[in-house]
């Protein structure tokens, strides 16, 4: 009789958790006629993914399956100008950025185009940098490509999505300067995109890519890629956790953490941008979001709404002021 109850209770609180997960969508369920996230790039790299995050996040608390439509161009440049121009109000739509967008505004590679002409609505997640070679590379480990670095900095080409004083520029950057060596001199190879660079990785066009963990989820434990070495603090949870540090190899001051999320055109009303928010803010609650983060290779950086939007303001500056000190700008 008690093993009876125990589960009837257990029953019981599964059907209130069912229930309260989908009151929760079904009251922030937007109004959205036609739901659509902008990645601007070509398929397969990070913007892909934080689009896929939203898509697959809020498929509960939309009116209709989200859409996904690519907008390469200027590592996020085009996307920022339509939604200055023709799209600056649009309610429907919001467009992913990381912490290299906020890189660029902050740095002028956006032209006119800077952080207080968008309106950032919410996250997707955090993200780190990575060290990447080909699976049949003759650089093992990362000491061992950054002993052929330092015997001839030039030898080896290094790409990724993104050119000279981009984040992933910024990552091969931290990298060389934590063994004394000048970024300037690195032979660099621009991508537009993570996906290109993984292509051209793949290819043996590049012989290292300075990419993100979350566009390598699905080539851990494979043949192609190995990943020598996460540019985060601490040790990532699985897959990653196979993958040693920066840091516990001694390359100190060589982290990078990447901020993903979206913004929408700086003249939306304050009832979409709400309701977006609002939607970000109730997914973040459930626990299948948690798991759409861990599969796309992000940890839980949940912020939507107004605070996120003062935030990614104090980010970008402080960014603006590391970019002066590094040269970037003046």
């Amino acid at each position: 009789m008690f093993k009876n109850l125990l589960t009837s209770v257990a029953i019981a609180a599964g059907l209130a958790t069912s229930l309260t997960t989908f009151a929760l969508a079904e009251s922030h369920t937007m109004a959205i006629d036609k739901p659509e996230c902008i990645a601007p790039a070509k398929p397969g790299g990070g913007f892909d993914i934080t689009c896929r995050v939203a898509q697959a996040g809020l498929a509960s608390m939309t009116s209709r399956p989200m859409q996904v439509t690519f907008m390469p161009g200027g590592i996020g440049a085009v996307a920022i100008s339509l939604f200055n121009t023709t799209r600056t109000d649009d309610p429907n739509a919001i467009v992913a950025f990381s912490s290299g967008s906020l890189l660029n505004m902050a740095t002028g590679k956006y032209g006119q185009f800077a952080e207080k002409d968008v309106k950032f609505v919410a996250t997707a997640g955090a993200d780190f940098g990575a060290i990447v070679v080909n699976a049949d590379s003759e650089y093992k480990t990362l000491d061992d490509l950054m002993s052929a670095l330092e015997a001839d900095l030039g030898s080896i080409a290094i790409g990724a999505g993104g050119g000279v004083g981009s984040q992933d520029w910024m990552k091969g950057a931290l990298m060389v300067k934590s063994r004394n060596l000048d970024p300037k001199a690195m032979r660099y190879v621009a991508f537009d995109g993570g996906g290109e660079a993984i292509a051209a990785l793949l290819g043996n066009s590049i012989q290292a890519y300075t990419g993100d963990v979350g566009e390598l989820v699905s080539y851990v434990g494979g043949d192609k890629l190995r990943i020598l070495a996460v540019m985060s603090p601490e040790r990532l949870e699985a897959p990653f956790d196979q993958v040693p540090t920066t840091k516990e190899l001694g390359y100190e001051g060589a982290e990078w953490v990447i901020l993903r999320g979206f913004y929408m055109g700086k003249n939306v009303s304050d009832e979409a941008y709400n309701a977006w928010a609002d939607a970000f803010k109730a997914a973040y609650e459930t626990e299948e979001f948690a798991q759409i983060q861990k599969d796309k290779g992000l940890l839980p950086l949940n912020m939507a709404g107004e605070e996120f939007q003062e935030d990614v303001l104090l980010r970008v500056e402080r960014m603006r002021v590391i970019a002066k000190e590094a040269g970037l700008i003046e």
